[in-house]
């Protein structure tokens, strides 16, 4: 999802209260807050000596301790009165893909991206997964491009990959 796309989702939903699936039936608790938006400029060099550049946005989500028996989950007006202002005093790239960095006691720190998201009349939920590493030099490195996972064989030092 893009930053833009977010934004629009939030302005049509923002009567709703906003929710966040991390993993599957796993939602962020309602005392969350975002505490941080970060612009990140990409400028890679994969294994295979390919060169790639690109932008996200990614939204801190933290649960607050102090707040740890609150019911109600933060409205879609909130958090885009939240963007919004960020994006006055440090402009948001409109294009760049949107991730949520979360973690609690039972979920390491992940930058998730948004994989989908539904709505009823009380909530937007947006659903969140990880992205799994993966070789970007499959051709280059001699790593079979099929279904399913690489072996462990493809990928052994003196292979010519990553």
């Amino acid at each position: 999802m893009k930053t833009k796309e977010l934004l629009t989702l939030l302005n049509t939903h923002k009567n709703k209260e906003l929710l966040f699936e991390y993993k599957p039936g796993h939602f962020v608790a309602p005392n969350y807050h975002i505490t941080e938006i970060k612009n990140i400029t990409i400028d890679s060099v994969d294994c295979g000596a390919g060169t790639d550049f690109w932008k996200e946005t990614i939204i801190q989500l933290w649960e607050s301790p102090e707040e740890k028996d609150k019911k109600a989950f933060m409205s879609g007006f909130k958090a885009l009165g939240i963007l919004n202002k960020v994006n006055r005093i440090k402009a948001m790239e409109g294009d760049a893909e949107v991730k949520f960095e979360y973690s609690n006691p039972h979920f390491h720190t992940a930058q998730l991206f948004v994989d989908d998201f539904i709505w009823n009349n009380e909530r937007l939920i947006i659903k969140l997964a990880v992205e799994k590493t993966d070789c970007k030099a499959k051709e280059t490195c001699g790593v079979p491009v099929e279904v399913g996972a690489t072996t462990q064989e493809q990928c052994a030092p003196g292979s010519g990959c990553c």
